[in-house]
């Protein structure tokens, strides 16, 4: 049975971009392997549906050939059947007719610039150009997690440092998956080239198509023995420390990437990618609007009428701020140059203060005499 992309992502036929990108790291985030509960078959097939439905090209052709699409995708094992199209050309005329079949892919959706008619059959037919092969081989791995700061850390910049444990490239073998001491030999199935040639008959006539040699993957040589350490895949898992920089300033969700910290690629291809989300905790006394960082202080009644001077604190330091005559709860005062820093660190924001007038639950006979004679005076 064919996969269907939309049900894995949990998202309908029409989603949109947003949508099903939200939805992917949300899946991906719960099953990725490196976390307790995670489900490496299902982060694989998670990211699987995302690398076909977040291209434009690849999921309107999925969306028009459904279940041939993915047998396209997957080497062709499925052969031809299945692909209605094969039947609509060939009863109006097929090649006798004059058809042009890089136009009537091109048409159907498949783009002749790069890959054209000629990878299409490849993958149709085989396992495709000993490039593509090695590129499918040796594709490494992104990697995703969490990063929470707080929100101090957030306003000043910190460098944190995580522990994964991940495919790193075996130092015993250069992560080339031989053993060096004992070299390597000409392949002897491909004598050398990297490649096979198979021919494949259809009713479209023989095809010669030259594939990746399954012996030597594409290489041309082999070493004589498989490195003892990581069993000739180049890799073995280990815990490593990575130390990310979180510049000041940066927003909740926002993500970070580290290029080459991720899973290391098989036979010495290059590492994939890490992606940090960075997770702002929140302040009990601050808060953030844009570059500005917003807090609130609290006055007496009497300050707040009479005038005076009260202590406010700052993320830097406790400063007094002059409180005018007649001051209302709610009023606004903006302290310049003490919010957070743009990106380029050339503006700074300021900090808000909003006060806040206590009125006393309590008063005393005094204090409500004193009360009853303003009212009298009409203030």
């Amino acid at each position: 049975m064919a996969k269907n992309y939309y049900d894995i992502l949990g998202v309908n036929k029409g989603a949109s971009d947003d949508e099903i990108k939200k939805a992917y790291r949300k899946l991906a985030h719960q099953y990725h392997p490196d976390k307790s509960g995670g489900n490496e078959a299902k982060f694989k097939e998670i990211n699987e549906a995302y690398q076909v439905l977040s291209d434009k090209s690849k999921r309107s052709q999925y969306d028009q050939f459904g279940q041939t699409f993915e047998q396209a995708r997957n080497g062709g094992q499925a052969g031809g059947a299945g692909f209605s199209g094969f039947g609509d050309f060939s009863a109006q005329g097929g090649p006798a007719s004059g058809w042009d079949f890089n136009d009537i892919f091109s048409r159907s959706g498949f783009s002749n610039q790069s890959s054209g008619f000629e990878d299409i059959f490849s993958d149709i037919f085989g396992a495709g150009s000993s490039q593509s092969g090695r590129r499918r081989r040796n594709q490494s791995q992104n990697i995703q997690v969490d990063l929470e700061i707080s929100f101090r850390e957030m306003v000043a910049g910190v460098e944190k440092e995580i522990k994964l444990y991940k495919g790193v490239a075996c130092r015993r073998c250069g992560g080339s998956g031989g053993d060096p001491r004992f070299g390597q030999e000409t392949c002897s199935q491909c004598r050398g080239t990297g490649q096979v040639k198979k021919t494949t008959r259809s009713f479209f006539g023989v095809f010669s198509q030259v594939s990746e040699c399954p012996r030597c993957e594409g290489f041309g040589r082999i070493f004589k023995k498989k490195c003892s350490q990581c069993g000739g895949d180049g890799r073995i898992k280990e815990e490593s420390r990575i130390r990310i920089p979180v510049p000041a300033g940066i927003e909740d969700g926002q993500t970070l990437v580290l290029e080459g910290q991720g899973e290391a690629g098989e036979k010495g291809a290059a590492a994939g990618d890490l992606y940090i989300i960075v997770r702002v905790e929140k302040d009990k006394k601050f808060s953030r609007q844009g570059q500005d960082i917003l807090s609130s202080e609290k006055i007496p009644f009497s300050i707040a009428t009479l005038g005076g001077k009260v202590e406010v604190e700052t993320l830097a330091e406790k400063l007094i701020l002059k409180i005018p005559s007649g001051t209302q709860s709610g009023e606004v005062f903006r302290l310049k140059n003490s919010g957070i820093y743009s990106s380029s660190k050339r503006v700074r924001g300021n900090q808000l203060i909003k006060i806040i007038v206590e009125i006393p639950k309590r008063v005393s006979r005094r204090q409500e005499e004193l009360l009853r004679e303003l009212e009298e005076e009409g203030l």
